[in-house]
């Protein structure tokens, strides 16, 4: 295993993101929530790098007792990393495409040490 140095845990705690070259891929690592997340930044749709996208709740349905639709509004549980090119969105837990069944981003393992956060690959 290789660990790559990202920054300190308190960067990222403050909403910053960071991108990394690790074996010629761009990764780009980010804190949301106390968590930390670390991405291929390249969209599935046309390349574009989704880790400039915004986070966003998932957009779920309303239903009343009879399964109408009275209104749609963003999870509060559930968010989204959003492309800023064409508006793919990925859930930030998993990476899974919302648009297109079994797409999913490339996930990296995180581990955070003494206060400084690493990217963990396989060599």
């Amino acid at each position: 295993m290789a660990d790559t140095f990202i920054a300190k845990a308190e960067a990222l705690e403050t909403g910053q993101r960071f991108l990394a070259s690790i074996s010629g891929t761009e990764v780009v690592v980010f804190g949301h929530k106390g968590r930390v997340f670390a991405y291929e930044n390249r969209c599935l749709h046309q390349g574009g790098p989704v880790g400039e996208g915004m986070i966003l709740g998932r957009v779920v349905a309303v239903l009343d007792a009879e399964k109408r639709l009275l209104r749609e509004e963003f999870s509060e549980t559930e968010d989204q990393l959003i492309c800023p090119w064409h508006g793919w969105a990925y859930s930030l837990e998993t990476g899974d495409c919302a648009g297109l069944r079994g797409a999913r981003l490339r996930k990296f393992e995180v581990v955070t040490e003494k206060g400084d956060v690493y990217v963990r690959t396989r060599d």
